[in-house]
């Protein structure tokens, strides 16, 4: 709920001239009141409408200003007539206006160009960007009226207002690196691969890895469902990196590594968030040293995602672009306390990226991490892709505890049961099929919609094809050994109660139900943890009741100044845009920490949190002006038979023919939105 003066946001028509103020009436939406902690906005205006936030606003200057910001991006965009010279006229018109020159005339041109640009613009900026003109031009026709008639300027034509704008997609705004989804699948339907691939390291450097194994929450905000099926947005991504690698091209970095700055930064942890601040900090000319723990660069990606699904080759071009800035890497090695305190001495600023590495139990009755068949999903990955990615082998002592007779991880004849719903848990089941295990089961608790949700269809759709048994409702109640070596499990059977009082149903024990299961191998990939011992103690820094270190969630500073932290470690477990994002960000804070001393927000950064409050994406939009029915591109995924015993890539891609017909269906999404402060 937002207290505002008018506003015509989203089809609400909310009037509150001429009413005091203690009885205005509020908007239904989250619009940006409050700009920042030191800043109230005036007014906010955008693609589906305009929210005025007090009786003072120049409503004419708030339209020609809004109409200049078009005009900048239509001027570097150029691709269709009705929004390069529409946005020009527009401009135009509404500044003759204000400055008090404009003839009764203007308005009906006014609302004609507006008219034809709705309708004739080749993306959506061009034909949004006239609808909150035009409701002010509606709504506050008198004051438009008196600048005409009176031939005077608006009433703050000449006052130093900030006008703060950002242009964003739905598709930006549901990802979390808010990468630019438009400009790089336009780049793809040019045939030019290496603007799509800058497009996409503006905001997310590891391009080979979110184009396979993102669970793309973009194309949940796709506008093109609305009137078929998404754009196949993560796909699209991969083509730039793969071009780029594919034809041995130097790096196309989204812009010139900046002049060093005498500045140096830790980063403790090189996975997607170490990786990520190291490379955004590098281009903005700060050293920055990565500690890491194991004995390969990549973190979870590296050791817990299998090759199958992200190819070591592929991710190792996305570490070498890191690599390439200059950022330097400590390998084997584990980041103690006594080394923190040294590092605040001796670095910037410290980013921790450690991820979260610690198993959870599943919380059944006899579990022991002593019971020989009772092995954590992040252990159990570690073997298996340290080993099929880099020729790892498995000492002795690993061999006897987890009952293995070779060096690597050789399941054969055995039964693997895990119990998890999310992407660890897939790789463990489908990594236990190409290790040969006779039978493979994993344990939910819910249903097979949520296990979806919570990965991708085809996610789930392979392993069942792979043949991984999946038992819903269900949950492991207790662990039967023998002498300490796993035999079977109790499994409790569930069913979902609907809540009388309209609430979300609970599951309840069917009593009588549970089943026993033989079983060599129990995998609990519930959920993981995060190691935080080399947080020093002295330092209390305040942590989350999830036991991960706590920042305001926005510049991801803790709460000991010129510590950060970001990716799981912050938030827990998450995906991998996910903690992309959070890192992009926190470089973004500390490339200005590092040399003013000040945690700040850039106006960008704030725009993108207000919008992403705001929700840019409306799922109950109906879509007109482009043809519906054109079938989404599937890339061909490689045969059961040919992958089910191997780790060879399953998803080969897109052909050309086949990524220009899926980029062709992008309805090129840009809205402007834009703030007075």
């Amino acid at each position: 709920m937002s207290k505002v003066y008018f506003s015509t946001w989203n089809g609400e028509f909310i009037n509150n001239i001429n009413k005091p103020e203690d009885q205005w009436e509020e908007s239904a939406y989250n619009l940006p009141v409050q700009y920042d902690a030191h800043r109230e906005s005036k007014a906010f205006i955008g693609w589906d409408g305009v929210a005025v936030f007090n009786a003072d606003v120049d409503v004419i200057r708030l339209a020609t200003e809004y109409a200049a910001q078009y005009q900048v991006y239509s001027e570097a965009c150029g691709r269709c007539a009705p929004g390069r010279w529409g946005g020009r006229i527009l401009y135009d018109m509404l500044d003759k206006i204000a400055r008090g020159e404009g003839d009764i005339s203007d308005l009906d041109h006014l609302k004609e160009i507006s008219k034809s640009m709705q309708i004739t613009s080749k993306c959506e900026i061009g034909k949004t960007v006239p609808n909150p003109i035009l409701d002010l031009m509606t709504h506050f026709e008198d004051e438009f009226m008196a600048c005409i008639n009176d031939k005077k300027p608006s009433k703050h034509y000449d006052a130093e207002i900030n006008y703060i704008a950002k242009i964003t997609a739905p598709c930006t705004d549901a990802c979390p690196a808010h990468v630019d989804i438009p400009g790089y699948i336009e780049g793809v339907r040019d045939l030019r691969f290496d603007d799509s691939l800058m497009a996409t390291r503006q905001t997310m450097p590891l391009a080979h890895t979110c184009g396979r194994v993102c669970p793309h929450p973009c194309e949940d905000a796709c506008r093109r469902t609305n009137l078929d099926e998404p754009i196949s947005i993560m796909e699209l991504k991969r083509l730039g990196a793969d071009y780029e690698t594919d034809h041995g091209f130097g790096f196309f970095h989204p812009e010139e590594q900046k002049p060093k700055l005498d500045k140096k930064v830790a980063v403790i942890g090189a996975g997607p968030a170490g990786l990520t601040t190291a490379y955004y900090l590098a281009l903005e000319g700060i050293d920055v040293d990565v500690y890491e723990e194991l004995p390969v660069l990549g973190g979870e990606v590296a050791v817990g995602v299998p090759e199958y699904r992200m190819p070591i080759d592929k991710y190792n071009k996305d570490i070498e672009c890191v690599k390439d800035l200059g950022v330097n890497f400590i390998v084997n090695t584990k980041v103690t306390a006594d080394m923190m305190r040294q590092f605040e001495k001796d670095y910037d600023a410290v980013m921790v990226a450690t991820g979260t590495r610690i198993s959870k139990k599943v919380y059944a009755d006899n579990e022991r991490a002593e019971i020989k068949g009772y092995w954590g999903a992040i252990d159990f990955l570690d073997k298996v892709n340290l080993f099929e990615k880099y020729g790892y082998t498995i000492d002795k002592a690993d061999q006897d505890e987890n009952l293995l007779t070779t060096d690597y991880v050789d399941l054969t004849g055995k039964t693997v049961v895990c119990v998890g719903g999310g992407f660890t848990s897939m790789d463990v089941v489908r990594c236990s099929i190409r290790a040969n295990a006779e039978k493979v089961y994993m344990i939910y608790r819910r249903d097979e919609r949520t296990i979806i949700n919570n990965t991708t269809y085809e996610e789930y759709h392979e392993a069942v094809e792979e043949g991984v048994e999946f038992l819903f409702h269900s949950a492991v109640a207790e662990i039967k050994d023998e002498n300490d070596i796993l035999k079977s499990l109790i499994v409790d059977k569930f069913e979902l109660v609907p809540d009388p009082n309209g609430g979300r149903a609970q599951l309840v024990k069917i009593e009588g139900a549970s089943y026993e299961i033989k079983a060599d191998y129990l995998i609990p990939a519930v959920s993981q943890s995060a190691d935080l011992k080399l947080l020093p103690e002295e330092w209390e820094i305040e942590m989350t009741s999830w036991a991960t270190i706590k920042t305001n969630g926005k510049d991801y500073m803790t709460s000991r100044k010129g510590i950060f932290a970001s990716g799981d470690c912050e938030y827990g477990p998450m995906t991998i845009v996910n903690a992309v994002g959070q890192a992009k960000r926190a470089a973004s804070v500390i490339a200005r920490y590092v040399q003013t001393g000040e945690v700040t927000l850039t106006d960008d950064e704030i725009m993108e949190d207000h919008l992403r409050k705001l929700r840019v994406y409306d799922k109950k939009e109906k879509i007109t002006g482009w043809l519906p029915g054109l079938p989404r591109e599937v890339s061909v995924k490689l045969d059961v038979d040919d992958r089910k015993y191997n780790n060879k890539e399953v998803n080969l891609g897109f052909t050309q023919e086949e990524a220009l017909s899926e980029a062709d269906r992008c309805m090129r999404c840009y809205y402007i939105a834009m703030t007075a402060v």
